[in-house]
């Protein structure tokens, strides 16, 4: 099933009408999703989730034959994550202008699987607006965002974990993934993440592509940052996915980073470790401007990119 523009709309119609503070987007302050996706300790799983998408073959053949992350990976990298941060920490207006940007993109990005893979023959139509593949990459950020956060601190209660995935059902709508598809708890999201990950399957081009992600993709040397990536997403991906990627493990990188970041997160102010985007939602909501201090952060993120695959 393919979201049409009018089904976008409706679907952002829909979501509009629940707002209550424009100034606070679709989620806000109180939210589940701005307490728990909201600091900087979740671009750890980074790598997990682009994994987890690029062992859609869905996913990997659009990346393959439409987007130039190859050629401006920080370009890449920026963009989404401007959308991305618009979407769930933006006012309402925001949040509508990068969502229809989003839909009108993809709906740029349709093909065929030049070849078979997994239960996939070749000839497979693809189209970055259908409804399956959209839920897909969405449950991956949920998913991933939870593991991170729990790999951190221990579980969460089963309260944050339900709330958290209901918030990010708006973020769906801003999609237009159906209503049906959204999980309703966790439970529900993590029994469509076990019936999903049996039937993915690594692309040859998927492959190639994940391996330029973490610095691995030409003949230098892997960058600091790429090897971390690489060891953070093969301990955090089910092992048979991460044999597919032919990801290097490290436990005494994972141990390091895991030492590194966690400590912190009990110790400082939590706006010195805020995502930039989230930082300036609540000073927004305050009626406060932009800071400093998160333009600065901002910057440095955006660079991230770069730094991991040694572009």
């Amino acid at each position: 099933m393919i979201v049409t523009r009018a089904a976008h709309e409706a679907s952002l119609a829909e979501l509009i009408a629940t707002v209550d503070d424009p100034r606070g987007g679709i989620l806000g302050p109180r939210s589940v999703a701005w307490r728990i996706g909201g600091d900087l300790s979740v671009f750890l799983g980074g790598g997990r989730a682009a994994f987890l998408q690029l062992a859609h073959p869905m996913v990997a053949f659009a990346i393959d034959q439409h987007s130039k992350t190859r050629s401006d990976i920080g370009g890449r990298f920026q963009r989404t994550f401007k959308h991305v941060f618009a979407m769930v920490f933006g006012d309402l207006d925001a949040a509508l202008v990068a969502a229809r940007r989003v839909h009108a993109i993809h709906a740029r990005i349709h093909g065929t699987f030049p070849e078979a893979v997994g239960a996939w023959p070749a000839g497979t139509a693809y189209h970055a607006n259908d409804a399956a593949a959209l839920r897909w990459v969405h449950a991956t950020l949920v998913d991933t965002t939870l593991v991170t956060r729990e790999l951190l601190g221990g579980p969460l209660p089963r309260a944050d974990r339900d709330g958290y995935v209901r918030d990010m059902n708006r973020f769906a709508a801003l999609f237009g993934i159906p209503e049906a598809l959204r999980p309703h708890d966790h439970a529900a999201h993590a029994a469509y993440m076990a019936a999903e990950l049996p039937r993915l399957a690594v692309a040859s081009c998927a492959r190639e592509m994940g391996q330029f992600l973490i610095g691995r993709g030409g003949t230098g040397t892997q960058p600091p940052l790429g090897r971390l990536t690489e060891a953070l997403a093969a301990a955090m991906l089910p092992p048979p996915l991460a044999a597919a990627f032919e990801l290097r493990t490290s436990a005494r990188l994972v141990t390091a980073a895991l030492r590194v970041v966690g400590r912190p997160l009990g110790l400082v102010p939590p706006t010195w470790i805020a995502i930039p985007a989230h930082a300036d939602a609540r000073r927004r909501v305050r009626g406060q401007g932009p800071s400093a201090l998160a333009a600065w952060t901002e910057r440095r993120l955006f660079g991230l990119a770069r730094a991991a695959t040694g572009q």
